[in-house]
């Protein structure tokens, strides 16, 4: 006989990666809060999670502010585990970024003082890793987990979707090790998936702000949104996993690749309709998934 599966939290449920990981979730058994952030008007997203809260009993939704203290202590009542999928829908700048950050750091503040978690899975992204001053000098160089982003690097080019990311995951990191909490992250690369185009479209030009350079030195990398929920998922239920673990399913390394995820991102990105592709060169790729692929095979 099979035990109930406990109450999780995901938040914010409404960016596109938490909604996925808030659908697999639900398809696995758990019962789900769901912490929503609400900005301005009605996003396709908040539409279909209020029409699954009508007939899901598993779901509850809770509107939460993550500058908002208690309104995360509401949100985490009962749940041994918290997804945290911080994103802005309205894109990055400097303010942004400091907002980021400050949310992350009450987020698991919260956790630290909800009895009931037991763990957080925290959504972050490979360029909280891959972004160096001399990133073009150090392409034999493999870029892995032990790696971070250069924060003046990030300020100096205006990569503020990386520098988000960064500052937001080395906050957490270092409050959850203070509070002794069990938290793993999951650093994913650019988000692929149905409906993405339209439903995560400023994240998706954050992210890719510097791609030519992520393409030439073969740390482009995709990952489809359905993947990545299941990672975050099994980064939760396995007990062993630890630490950091990027996540995606290719290295975009050649300009016939380029072109494809150029297509698939169309409207957000246009290309000529009979585009040719000009040259035959294959980028070396330069990340790794060992700890990922452990994790997957359930060695974790």
């Amino acid at each position: 006989m099979d035990h109930e599966k406990p109450t999780v939290c995901v938040l914010d449920a409404l960016t596109y990666v938490g909604f996925w990981i808030l659908k697999g979730l639900l398809s696995r058994g758990y019962t789900v809060h769901a912490a929503v952030q609400k900005k301005g008007s009605e996003t396709e997203i908040e539409k279909k999670i209020m029409e699954m809260e009508r007939v899901e009993d598993r779901l509850a939704v809770f509107s939460v502010d993550v500058l908002d203290y208690h309104s995360i202590l509401v949100a985490l009542k009962g749940c041994s585990a918290l997804f945290c999928c911080l994103d802005s829908p309205d894109g990055y700048d400097d303010i942004i970024v400091d907002l980021e950050v400050r949310g992350a750091i009450n987020v698991v503040e919260a956790c630290a003082q909800t009895d009931s978690i037991e763990k957080i899975v925290f959504t972050s992204s490979l360029a909280a890793a891959i972004w160096r001053e001399n990133i073009c000098s150090e392409k034999e160089k493999d870029v892995d987990e032990s790696c971070w982003s250069e924060q003046h690097f990030c300020r100096k080019m205006k990569l503020w979707y990386a520098l988000a990311k960064t500052l937001s995951e080395q906050a957490a990191w270092a409050l959850a090790m203070d509070r002794m909490l069990n938290m793993v992250s999951v650093n994913a690369g650019l988000v692929l998936g149905p409906g993405v185009a339209q439903q995560n479209s400023r994240s998706t030009m954050s992210y890719l702000k510097g791609a030519a350079q992520m393409f030439e030195n073969g740390v482009l990398a995709v990952v489809d949104v359905i993947f990545l929920a299941d990672v975050h998922i099994r980064a939760f239920e396995d007990s062993s996993a630890t630490g950091r673990y990027f996540c995606f399913n290719q290295i975009v390394n050649t300009e016939e690749e380029a072109v494809k995820l150029g297509q698939s991102l169309s409207p957000l990105l246009s290309l000529p309709s009979k585009y040719e592709c000009q040259g035959s060169e294959v980028y070396a790729e330069r990340l790794r998934t060992k700890k990922m692929n452990k994790l997957i095979e359930g060695t974790a």
